[in-house]
């Protein structure tokens, strides 16, 4: 079955901390992240392979040392566990996707 998803009227008023977890199953994950004016998403890593796609806006892109301007159309790669973060000044939208989700490792041992 198709799903489809209108990722520049998806509402999200609350920036970072109201992510939108748009689809998930034992493959992958896709989150829609509105970045407010000035917001950031700060170092951090996680332990799936990491996709960000800039759908509108800017971003300031930064791992291992190295910084990237991107804007609308931009896609990056992270490896499981690199640390990254981004920053918009203007407000951006991005998806995120997560693959394999969840990756090794992901959730605590019980």
């Amino acid at each position: 079955m198709v799903q489809h998803w209108d990722l520049l009227g998806i509402d999200a008023p609350q920036g970072t901390r109201d992510p939108v977890v748009l689809a998930q199953d034992e493959g992958a994950r896709a989150v829609l992240v509105v970045l407010a004016p000035g917001q950031e998403l700060g170092e951090h890593q996680v332990r799936e392979n990491a996709w960000v796609v800039v759908v509108e806006g800017a971003v300031r892109v930064s791992a291992g040392g190295d910084s990237f301007d991107a804007s609308t159309g931009s896609l990056f790669r992270f490896d499981p566990g690199e640390r990254h973060s981004l920053a918009s000044v203007g407000g951006a939208r991005v998806l995120l996707i997560l693959s394999p989700w969840p990756g090794a490792g992901h959730y605590p041992a019980a």
